[in-house]
């Protein structure tokens, strides 16, 4: 299953110097407003050490790790929802993005313009949700004015989907976002016809200097307790260092994160939030052919997760040879699991466990 991630922020923030670095896509990131005029997307590699692991007990041909997309928009500005810059013109290129990542600028450079004249983080999340919020808000009253003809019958479905609409519009008139509305199963189905950016998962990324990436600052520490009074997540990164690691051969790349003091890439941290605010986890198949993660949501079972790789090994299902990555490694794979008898033979009624290393046994 794929993972999307949609990239906003004001402009100069940082939001294509990390995409750049995290997507190695070499767009423009210059210092000026604007700049970003297309979106852009980056299909990105998922870093688990794991994988390595596991290919040099299976010596695997290759291996395929997880990705996620990003997709960078021009950065928005005050107005964007009356057509003030060009971010709004493409915030349909988010709308099926599966989160946001709003990166937020916290530190000081006079040399770097700040569309605002200051630097002030919460000022800036404020800007960006409103405007948010905004496009969201004419997103659904057109809905509404089609969705008013469709109810015009007899058919429940359509009825409901209006009175969720209306429900949408009147907490989005509040400016509030989407997601902070207690909206049922049933009623959440009913608006995937028309999705809507801030009833996305969001994660705030306070984007620092390389010298506070360890520790953040006053700024970034109100973007976090922000993030957590609101019930969204939050990471710190430092673009221009996630630059510097992006420049460097994948084999330097833990050195220089060692000589620096850090211990992952800020892109590691990022995608480690990004699971955890989705509710993923990742299972791995491993054998000569390739080494591989899949990644499917926390509680799916046996079947389910063997879905994900064809929709043949779901229907016709018969059992799931697992054994715990740790294990994996211990007994020098599959064989050595057997012999130890450690190897577990699940079924139907599995619920799959992050790093479990799998063989899927089907009949179709």
């Amino acid at each position: 299953m794929g993972l999307a991630i949609g990239i906003v922020g004001l402009p100069n923030v940082g939001k294509s110097t990390l995409f750049n670095a995290i997507t190695n896509a070499g767009i423009a990131a210059e210092n000026y407003p604007f700049c970003t005029i297309d979106p852009n997307s980056g299909i990105v590699e998922v870093p688990d050490h794991r994988l390595k692991a596991l290919s040099d007990i299976s010596k695997s041909e290759k291996l395929i790790p997880a990705t996620i997309e990003f997709t960078d928009i021009a950065g928005l500005v005050k107005g964007a929802s009356r057509g003030e810059g060009l971010g709004n013109q493409f915030l349909s290129h988010i709308r099926q993005s599966n989160a946001i990542a709003h990166i937020v600028r916290c530190f000081d450079d006079p040399n770097i313009i700040h569309v605002e004249g200051r630097v002030n983080p919460l000022e800036d999340i404020d800007i960006i949700n409103l405007e948010l919020i905004m496009a969201d808000l004419q997103s659904i009253e057109k809905a509404i004015d089609t969705q008013r003809k469709k109810a015009k019958g007899t058919n429940k479905e359509e009825i409901d989907r209006l009175a969720v609409f209306e429900k949408v519009q009147a907490h989005l008139s509040q400016s509030k976002p989407v997601r902070q509305l207690d909206l049922s199963p049933t009623e959440q189905e009913l608006l995937k016809s028309n999705p809507l950016i801030t009833n996305k998962k969001t994660i705030y990324v306070a984007n620092v200097s390389e010298s506070e990436v360890s520790t953040g600052n006053s700024y970034s520490q109100l973007v976090q307790e922000f993030a957590k009074s609101q019930g969204d997540e939050f990471t710190l990164i430092s673009a221009k260092i996630e630059e510097e690691i992006a420049s460097l051969p994948k084999e330097d790349q833990p050195l220089f994160l060692e000589e620096i003091g850090l211990t992952e890439s800020g892109l590691n941290k990022l995608a480690k939030v990004c699971y955890s605010l989705l509710g993923l986890q990742t299972y791995l198949t491993s054998g000569q052919k390739e080494t591989r993660a899949w990644t499917i949501p926390i509680g799916f079972k046996a079947p389910q997760a063997a879905g994900v790789i064809h929709t043949d090994f779901e229907k016709g299902f018969i059992r799931a040879n697992i054994i715990s990555f740790d294990e994996y490694i211990a007994h020098n794979g599959w064989k050595g699991a057997k012999e130890k008898g450690i190897l577990r033979q699940e079924g139907k009624d599995y619920i799959m466990k992050d790093g479990d290393v799998v063989e899927f046994l089907f009949n179709v």
